[in-house]
């Protein structure tokens, strides 16, 4: 790494001494061809042949657009040497470096595409975890409904078998006292049937003796 700091340096030194030559030499070609012309000038004070040589030698100095071929050399070498250095050990970085970018880049892809597989898979699961969480919900409503209904049919049952009982009881409770009530009545009436037959056995009345007789048992029965 070392090692190539300095041949960087070393390039940018070279090609600096080369442009600051190259424009060196562009100065001096003005100065020269700025004296021409003013020896052109001069010269058509001066007879037709010093003007013509003047002009022949203007025209022979160093042209400002096209640089001599010694510049062209030194140019060529020193862009060929700059091209080789880059190429040798600029270019092969800034390839590893785009190269290991496009790695990083790539892997940072993979990763965020696997982040969101992950995270799908995730919201899947989370979904389908609602899910069976609602499908036992409602099961667990639809028993405790069940149960309730069930509950509420035994009750009801219950409570009208128990109504059943109590009506059957009373009923039963209602014939006997019925029953027992016709039968004191029936030995009541058998009583007197008897007692009055043996009055009037006992004495030969009238009707209104006998009817009056038979009222006085009855309310003597009564007390």
């Amino acid at each position: 790494m070392r090692i190539r700091r300095l041949l960087v340096v070393a390039l940018i030194v070279g090609v600096s001494s080369a442009a600051m030559s190259s424009v060196a030499g562009a100065s001096g070609a003005v100065e020269e061809d700025r004296a021409c012309i003013e020896k052109v000038a001069d010269a058509k004070q001066t007879p037709d042949g010093e003007f013509y040589k003047a002009l022949d030698n203007c025209r022979k100095a160093k042209s400002l657009i096209v640089p001599a071929v010694s510049e062209m050399l030194w140019g060529g070498l020193a862009f060929l040497i700059v091209a080789g250095v880059l190429m040798k050990f600029a270019f092969p970085s800034l390839r590893k470096g785009i190269k290991a970018r496009e790695e990083k880049i790539r892997s940072d892809l993979e990763g965020a595409e696997q982040s969101r597989i992950e995270a799908e898979a995730e919201r899947s699961r989370y979904e389908a975890q609602i899910g069976d969480a609602r499908s036992e919900a409602n099961g667990i409503i639809e028993e405790a409904r069940r149960d309730a209904d069930r509950v509420r049919k035994d009750l009801l049952a219950k409570a009208e078998s128990d109504a059943a009982e109590v009506r059957q009881r009373a009923n039963e409770d209602l014939q006997l006292a019925r029953d027992r009530a016709l039968s004191d009545v029936q030995q009541q009436v058998t009583d007197i049937s008897i007692g009055l037959a043996e009055k009037i056995v006992e004495h030969n009345l009238d009707p209104a003796t006998q009817q009056a007789l038979v009222e006085s048992y009855i309310n003597s029965v009564d007390r």
